[in-house]
């Protein structure tokens, strides 16, 4: 059973969430990305929580700036250096004596756990990453792809003063959109209980999710914005030493395929899965395909 819990952070910062299973075991932890929420991962908290399934004490926050998390007004808060501290801090709290069994992450929730297993490897034992860009890969392809620096052009609409206003527009239109990867339907798995869902997370305001665009530095270069092409990413900020399986949806149309190439160097245990016909919301769109590659990969030495 799936339940809420809020947790105080030394460092003056609350994050609300969703767990599910025994706080005495082993820890899983998932980090979603934008315009989400903790409840996209429901269905692997309430799997992997159950005997059978290995019996972890599995927690979905929602990261600062999200639903009923601490959310910062100004956008320096949300600066790599404070989501990271965050999730160490969360992880010091869930595991006082050791690291969580796994960190599974998407979207910004994988740009903050990149940061964290570089920073402090120690408090993951593996990293499963989906589509969310390893960030030395996202400056270069930023910096030297065409296609990639259009692709991420949206960035730069999130990044405007009004952008919380423009996206609550027409009962979050704008925001619905960001699901499908045409003009035409939306995808089945937007249902009117999931659009519902949404809609009350994001009727808590915006603010503290588009400062996630308005912090980065890794944004694509425009006319009197030199954005990524300013930034260098020495190979110390770039080494991942945990285990990392990487779940890619192949249909991303905002993170393309070339993300992946020359991860090798800078991840020694790496496990790219390519996963055809799937979005950017693989999580929603094949919730047993992620039950799978997580349970192989919990599985593997």
């Amino acid at each position: 059973m799936v339940s809420t819990r809020s947790i105080s952070l030394p460092h003056g910062i609350t994050l609300d969430g969703r767990v599910s299973g025994d706080p005495a075991r082993p820890v899983l932890l998932f980090l979603h990305g934008f315009p989400e929420g903790a409840f996209i991962w429901d269905a692997q908290l309430a799997h992997f929580s159950q005997p059978e399934h290995g019996g972890y004490y599995c927690v979905a926050p929602y990261l600062r700036g999200f639903g009923a998390s601490s959310s910062p007004l100004d956008a320096e808060a949300y600066r790599p250096r404070h989501l990271v501290q965050d999730i160490d801090a969360l992880i010091a709290v869930l595991c006082p004596n050791g690291a969580v069994e796994c960190l599974v992450a998407h979207d910004w929730g994988g740009a903050v756990a990149w940061n964290l297993a570089n920073q402090q490897p120690e408090r993951m034992r593996r990293l499963m990453i989906i589509n969310s860009p390893h960030p030395g890969a996202f400056v270069r392809e930023l910096q030297r792809n065409p296609a990639q620096q259009a692709a991420s052009q949206y960035m730069h609409f999130l990044r405007r003063d009004d952008a919380e206003t423009l996206l609550a527009e027409d009962d979050f239109h704008r925001l619905f959109g960001f699901f499908s990867n045409t003009a035409s339907e939306p995808p089945a798995w937007l249902t009117d209980e999931v659009r519902a869902k949404y809609r009350a997370l994001w009727q808590q305001g915006l603010h503290g999710a588009c400062n996630y665009y308005r912090a980065t530095p890794l944004r694509p270069p425009r006319e009197g914005d030199p954005g990524a092409q300013a930034v260098q990413m020495p190979g110390s900020m770039c080494t991942i030493e945990v285990p990392t399986r990487l779940l890619w949806g192949m249909d991303d149309f905002a993170l393309l395929p070339g993300l992946l190439d020359g991860l090798e160097a800078w991840i020694a245990d790496l496990d790219i899965r390519r996963i055809p016909d799937a979005s950017h919301w693989l999580v929603h769109e094949q919730p047993g395909c992620v039950h799978a590659e997580l349970a192989d990969f919990l599985q593997s030495k």
